[in-house]
């Protein structure tokens, strides 16, 4: 049983944090100015290998631009998983555009890429991959694709910051990239996001749309475009700065705790609890979270009553696309199902896996679902 609470995520933020952030504000460069944002930028894209890095003011406003960056509007699809957080597709349906949905690999928990080509249609502008919890999306298929075709592939990296793809980096591999900086990301600024493009056009854009379009050269609050306050601050791109300086650090770590618990819970597995893959022959897993997919959602709900019981955190997978109200409520995805989507959203929850756990935390969580009944 559980001797203290344990949350789902507590960030690690033990190195040059402090000491950057008290810099921000003895120099007063507090805001949307100051040098720690083009530090911040220059550095992560050059870590993620693009060219260009735009800070932002989260993951969210990044889909946002990237969308609108792509001049991606009405009459419009964008081809994107059903299993994913809601961002991607809001940030598509606000600019005018209509996603088409493709159900999820059972196994990897990503989109399944051998169903992409039938939903290409005259109207479809864009590939947006999510890659999902750990593991990326299996990009070759899915740029061969997008070449053949002639559409904008969008990478939504927000889980994934260090994960490769056979050897090069999550988020270098599509025409546009996006990422948080959320807490519970393996590098945080405690709100955040960035945009990533080799493309100097699209970057230059990307600017102007974080920034209400304001035009670089122009006569100051003259506006030719309807863009969005989405800039970052000094102190957070200086909170992000000081975690990038040991992201392979708090990589092996996400890892090492990853393959604990593949090792401890294993038994789990004998109750019909599905792990998470450990690696494929692309990747190898990152653990952003380290989730379980149960036999039925009674399973899983009685799974996580158990640990809520002890103190221990958990959260829900996403849910799906096509069941959101807001989404129904406008007509969209009316009659479609997808079954291994819907499995996932009903019956998958993660256990903590933040970089501020430590190894009594993780035993005291394994402990605990071994005492789990059923």
């Amino acid at each position: 049983m559980a001797q203290k609470p344990i949350p789902v995520n507590t960030p690690l933020l033990d190195g040059n944090e402090l000491k950057y952030v008290t810099e921000c504000i003895e120099t007063g460069w507090i805001s949307s100015e100051g040098p720690f944002i083009s530090k911040f930028e220059e550095k992560f894209s050059t870590y993620i290998g693009s060219k260009y890095g735009i800070a932002v003011s989260n993951g969210s406003a990044a889909l946002d631009i990237a969308i609108k960056a792509l001049r991606i509007g009405p009459g419009d699809e964008v081809i994107m998983p059903a299993f994913t957080i809601i961002s991607p597709a809001q940030a598509v349906v606000t600019a005018g555009a209509t996603p088409v949905l493709i159900e999820s690999d059972p196994i990897t928990w990503n989109m399944n890429v051998a169903e992409i080509e039938a939903k290409i249609t005259p109207r479809t502008k864009a590939i947006l991959v999510v890659h999902i919890y750990g593991l990326p999306v299996d990009m070759d298929p899915v740029l061969d694709l997008a070449k053949q075709y002639g559409l904008k592939v969008i990478e939504d990296a927000a889980e994934m910051h260090g994960q490769t793809y056979k050897g090069k980096m999550v988020g270098s591999l599509g025409d546009i990239s996006i990422f948080s900086f959320y807490p519970n990301k393996h590098i945080t600024t405690g709100e955040g996001g960035m945009v990533l493009t080799n493309d100097l056009e699209l970057a230059e854009r990307c600017k102007k749309l974080r920034n209400l379009c304001f035009e670089p050269n122009g006569p100051r609050f003259i506006h030719y475009e309807i863009g969005w306050n989405y800039r970052m601050t000094n102190l957070q791109a200086a909170l992000g700065l000081a975690q990038l300086e040991r992201i392979e650090q708090f990589i092996e770590k996400k890892r090492a705790m990853g393959k604990r618990y593949q090792k401890e819970l294993a038994f789990i597995a004998d109750q019909d609890f599905q792990l998470p893959l450990a690696e494929t022959s692309y990747a190898e897993n990152i653990y952003w979270v380290f989730g379980l997919v149960g036999p039925s959602e009674e399973a899983k709900n009685k799974m996580v009553a158990h640990l809520t019981k002890n103190q221990i955190g958990t959260r829900p997978f996403f849910w799906c696309i096509h069941e959101q109200p807001v989404f129904q409520q406008m007509g969209l995805f009316k009659d479609e199902h997808y079954p291994v989507a819907e499995k996932l959203a009903r019956n998958g929850f993660y256990v903590p896996s933040g970089l501020g756990l430590d190894e009594t935390d993780l035993t005291i969580v394994s402990q605990t679902m071994r005492e789990y009944g059923g």
